[in-house]
């Protein structure tokens, strides 16, 4: 395959720049042609702006000649999900009932991050309303696509972002992730994504899902993850969440490899029951599987192991997920509510019927679970099993055929996860019918680092880099 720009990595992009091979400028353009040639197809972008960028692009291009680089992606053409807020754009949400001529004078601290790196920011990327499912359909920007295959769904709620960076529309983006939001349509879209330790990336606003809700960078490989993760994760006064001791910079661990890691491989993560009647397809367990013996052959010790949770992780987050809710739509008014997304308007509905002990016992549950899973890890480095069930299914539906209309039934690897708040990246591991399989990676709490090894370590075995979808 010839190398066109939008084929080129953060990290290919970033050395192109400083061998004055490529300029800032030059890149920009081609994505933006990119973008305004395949987006219809594929409904990433809720707005590109197009101004904005090159005019950051020739300020970048000033920087690489004088051999001054602001940060580590100057002059990398970045998209941010629409749920994050960007300074003089407006943040939709995905949704009607956001005032699009309100004062947006602020940054969320990761979009300051970029900014302070140098990176070229394209615009913003679909999400369905407020975040609230694992595929892309909004009452505002309509259905996003698969770049894979059409016909499918690039899984959600960070849609937008996974399809644009698959598609090379730009090689990085950032995604939100409260109950899979990143590692769902990084999965289906064949790209690497992490849902960091809790705090390790600011966030502001807070959000309404409260501490399973994380951010996380999203990209074709883990290189470029690791370089977006070392620029987005530095503390922000504004998240009193935020951890301000961890390093968060793992680039040169990357070639560490696994050899002498202890791997506990769970084929189901404990989460059957919440499938029933429905099984896991059998191409992605199989294409785990194989990955798993991958990692085996490159030296990691692998038992298999049953994951008995100590109290039901997905009651427990339905509670939550739903009372969240309903705490965002509080002081909706009748109008408002009117035009929601009528799944998103059940949840409301059913978060505001939850007592303050059905949230306290949901607190509960997380602690019980997320102690059972420390356990492992005083055995073992390393959780792997699958990132999702199924591969991506039908775009314009909700669960895939023959799964009924249980929206919680289909992601169950990862939501507990956000749970617990270990950290949980999943990368690319093979292909079912030309749609992406992810492998799912649960590190130890605060060792982000150590999940971008391990994922390192399986792109290295299964070399799929190199693999694009034929739009």
């Amino acid at each position: 395959m010839k190398q066109e720009i939008y084929n080129l990595s953060a990290a290919e992009l970033i050395s192109l720049y400083k061998t004055k091979k490529l300029s800032p400028v030059e890149v920009t353009k081609s994505i933006i042609q990119r973008i305004n040639t395949i987006d219809k197809k594929i409904n990433s972008y809720v707005f590109v702006d197009e101004e904005k960028a090159i005019e950051q692009s020739k300020e970048s291009e000033k920087r690489w000649i004088t051999n001054s680089p602001k940060g580590k992606l100057d002059g990398v053409p970045t998209s941010i999900k629409d749920l994050l807020l960007t300074k003089g754009w407006p943040t939709l949400r995905g949704s009607k009932t956001i005032d699009k001529s309100a004062d947006w004078d602020e940054d969320a601290p990761v979009t300051a991050r970029l900014k302070e790196a140098g990176a070229v920011l394209l615009g913003k990327t679909t999400t369905p309303e407020f975040g609230h499912r694992g595929t892309t359909q909004s009452p505002l920007t309509g259905v996003t696509r698969n770049p894979w295959n059409l016909d499918c769904t690039s899984g959600g709620s960070s849609g937008g972002s996974s399809s644009a960076v698959a598609s090379g529309m730009g090689p990085l983006s950032i995604g939100t992730d409260g109950g899979g939001s990143v590692r769902i349509p990084c999965s289906f879209s064949g790209l690497f994504g992490i849902k960091p330790t809790f705090g390790k990336i600011p966030a502001w606003p807070l959000s309404p899902y409260g501490t399973i809700a994380n951010l996380g960078p999203m990209a074709r490989s883990v290189l470029d993850g690791a370089m977006l993760f070392s620029v987005i994760s530095s503390p922000d006064w504004r998240d009193w969440h935020a951890d301000t001791q961890m390093d968060s910079d793992f680039i040169s661990r990357l070639s560490e490899g696994i050899r002498g890691k202890k791997i506990a491989y769970c084929p189901d993560f404990g989460m059957t029951y919440a499938m029933k009647p429905n099984v896991i397809q059998p191409d992605v367990s199989k294409t785990v599987k194989n990955t798993v013996k991958l990692l085996e052959d490159s030296g990691a010790e692998v038992d298999q192991i049953e994951i008995k949770w100590a109290s039901d992780p997905k009651k427990a987050f339905h509670i939550l997920w739903t009372s969240g809710a309903a705490f965002l739509s509080r002081g909706f008014s009748d109008k408002q509510r009117g035009l929601l997304d009528p799944v998103f308007r059940d949840f409301c509905k059913i978060g505001s019927q939850h007592s303050l002990f059905d949230r306290l016992e949901a607190e509960a549950s997380r602690g019980s679970n997320g102690t059972i899973i420390n356990k492992f890890f005083q055995k073992y480095d390393y959780i792997v099993g699958p990132t999702m069930p199924t591969t991506a299914f039908l775009a314009d539906k909700l669960v895939p055929e023959g799964w009924g209309d249980d929206l919680f039934s289909w992601t169950p690897f990862t939501y507990p996860f956000n749970m617990t708040c270990h950290p949980a990246a999943t990368v690319n591991c093979g292909f079912a019918d030309g749609l992406p399989i992810g492998f799912h990676i649960i590190a130890k709490t605060n060792l982000d680092g150590d999940a971008f090894v391990c994922a390192a370590a399986v792109e290295q075995a299964v070399s799929l880099l190199d693999q694009w979808p034929n739009i």
